[in-house]
């Protein structure tokens, strides 16, 4: 199968009901292992095309459009836009699919979620709904600088004259993502957007900043006790992935992630900072070892 289906869930929030839009990918057959894919802050589900193609020899793979982004609802209350909300919905998204156990993708703020779902506390001897967790490029200590380098541009209600003028300003403020050919940036960022009359914008919910923005150096530091504490609790197999050149995830937490918890198996890749796009040859085949390994 070359191309997903999109399929939508009911999730519970705090006003009422919301559908998470998300693309399945056909494994090889009804009962393969299932393999979920999700993206980072302002991001969606197709970001992941490239390494479900690649990996849809052993897997169904499912790529949610987290919240307020891609083909999901907006919240009405925008402080819904938090990790704990976005875990719940993945709960609701695992009953949907009917499986027990999941391996799991997640590129910065979707490894967060991965974490958070892995932590949750079960009865002596169930089994953590995740079975495999990829961290990319994300810990629990998170550098403020990054922080305030996304908020700079994130929320923004930007409009362009062209969807190629649109890409080209995401490939100004996404110089992290490392090295990529025009068409390789055009296929990651065209679905990104939506066409508004003879102009293109970003279509994600501003409101995803609000939350963001009220981050504070000290309230960085209450979530990353907490985060430590989730990782700590972590007993699945974890690889990190971490952008040589990040400025998200340190090498020092990296090497603590190594040391603590589940003992994450580190890969760095070099000439690239925040977030590896998992789209290239050699960063799948990363993610496709560890997986099969």
């Amino acid at each position: 199968m070359t191309q997903p289906q999109l399929r939508f869930v009911n999730c519970l929030d705090s006003t009422g009901l919301h559908r998470m839009a998300y693309w399945e990918w056909a494994g090889p057959s009804v009962d393969a292992p299932v393999l979920v894919c999700v993206h980072g802050l302002s991001r969606q589900g197709r970001d992941f095309d490239a390494l479900a193609r690649a990996m849809g020899d052993r897997y169904r793979v499912i790529c949610p459009d987290v919240v307020g982004r891609g083909r999901s609802d907006w919240l009405r209350q925008p402080t819904g836009y938090q990790i704990p909300s976005y875990v719940a919905d993945m709960v609701a998204l695992l009953a949907r699919l009917n499986v027990e156990q999941v391996d799991w993708v997640g590129t910065s703020m979707g490894g967060l979620i991965g974490l958070g779902l892995a932590s949750l506390p079960r009865p002596d001897g169930v089994a953590s709904p995740i079975r495999r967790l990829v961290l990319n490029d994300v810990g629990p200590a998170i550098r403020f600088e990054a922080l305030q380098r996304i908020g700079a541009y994130l929320g923004k209600a930007m409009r362009f004259k062209s969807l190629e003028e649109g890409a080209a300003y995401l490939r100004s403020i996404s110089e992290g993502f490392g090295p990529h050919t025009d068409d390789e940036w055009l296929a990651l960022s065209e679905p990104l957007f939506r066409q508004d009359g003879a102009e293109w914008k970003l279509h994600y919910d501003p409101a995803i900043a609000l939350p963001f923005s009220a981050v504070t150096p000290e309230l960085a530091a209450a979530g990353e006790a907490a985060l430590w504490a989730a990782y700590d609790q972590l007993r699945c197999p974890t690889l990190l992935i971490r952008g040589a050149e990040s400025d998200l995830l340190s090498a020092e937490t990296a090497r603590a992630m190594t040391q603590r918890g589940p003992s994450a198996r580190l890969v760095e890749l070099p000439g690239i900072g925040h977030a590896p796009t998992l789209i290239h040859a050699n960063q799948i085949a990363v993610v496709r070892d560890f997986l099969s390994s």
